[in-house]
């Protein structure tokens, strides 16, 4: 495998790689040089500044494309045309017309592509999945879902963040664990939006969004999705759900759980045991083990747990949502 695309989350990536059984980590690059070398020594392959030198490797048989979210396209359809599956972080594309491009690029040349969806391996949605089909809820009514970044990740950890959105940045999360906890698809769309605080500090992007989803079957989900939350918050999610059914309810709280609070001479907070944290040595956490199971699907050739046709689904919806935003009207998806 190689990685295209190394900030934290491709050197984490790439730490997967390196260190699964069934793969070997071929090259790194990066358009950044000092970085492409930095990383490309550090796990000791070879790094590029330009993708198509892994193109070209026919050692490498899959791709992780960990740019960002406005700049999967070209990477997505020329791995495809190489031959080679891809692991895209989220969002698949930023618009419906590229994810269809991708999507055709990847049929014709017979590859598969998987979209980091990680929520999907989140072991409290997962035990709620389990619930739901098992019909211990009953009839599905409604559903909130608030999944919030603190404001430094827009103006500090994020470069790029003025050419994106919080929609694509997390809500492309919410609503892709809400199709899959649902087993269904949004029909319509009202959503809501507010901007100013971002727009102060130089990044032309909505603060916050707000949307009613309508699906099919007649559940009625609400999301919340913003990047403004104060980062004394010990947590960098404010990552809230709630979903009821004829039977019963489930809630999760991943933001202010109390299994591990720590309390140090400088400061209080939450340590990161879900997500992402490190297990003797070892990347373990639901966000690490979706880039696992990629790999072990490729490698067995069973079917993705997400893949690019959720990936579609999830662009759209996302880009109803801020139609809807812009006129203050109900969108049909």
């Amino acid at each position: 495998m190689g990685v295209v695309g190394l900030g934290l989350w491709g050197q984490a990536h790439a730490r997967i790689i390196s260190s699964h059984p069934f793969a070997k980590l071929v090259a790194v690059c990066d358009l950044d040089e000092r970085k492409a070398r930095a990383v490309g020594e550090s796990f000791h392959v070879p790094y590029v500044t330009d993708y198509r030198a892994l193109l070209s490797n026919e050692t490498i048989d899959a791709l992780s494309i960990v740019t960002p979210d406005f700049a999967h396209t070209e990477f997505a359809i020329a791995a495809a045309e190489a031959g080679k599956h891809a692991l895209v972080e989220k969002p698949l594309a930023t618009t419906t017309a590229e994810c269809e491009r991708i999507i055709r690029a990847m049929e014709k040349n017979d590859v598969r592509i998987m979209v980091d969806f990680h929520n999907r391996w989140n072991p409290p949605f997962a035990s709620a999945k389990e619930t739901i089909e098992a019909g211990q809820l009953g009839e599905i009514v409604s559903a909130y879902f608030r999944l919030t970044d603190v404001i430094s990740v827009p103006t500090t950890m994020l470069s790029w963040s003025a050419r994106s959105s919080i929609l694509w940045f997390l809500g492309s999360h919410t609503v892709d664990t809400l199709r899959w906890l649902l087993k269904d698809e949004v029909k319509r769309v009202f959503a809501v939006s507010r901007s100013g605080i971002l727009k102060a500090k130089g990044i032309d992007v909505a603060d916050i969004y707000q949307a009613i989803l309508e699906f099919r079957n007649g559940v009625i989900a609400s999301i919340e999705n913003n990047w403004i939350v104060p980062t004394t918050q010990p947590f960098v999610n404010d990552f809230k759900f709630n979903i009821l059914g004829s039977k019963g309810m489930i809630s999760i709280d991943m933001s202010n759980n109390q299994a591990y609070e720590r309390f140090l001479a400088d400061r209080a907070d939450h340590p990161d045991i879900f997500v992402k944290p490190v297990i003797h040595g070892k990347p373990m956490g639901f966000a690490h083990e979706s880039i696992r199971s990629f790999i072990d699907c490729v490698a067995s050739e069973e079917p993705f747990i997400v893949d690019a046709y959720d990936g579609l689904e999830v662009t759209k919806v996302i880009e109803a949502i801020m139609r809807s935003a812009e006129t203050r009207e109900p969108v049909l998806v």
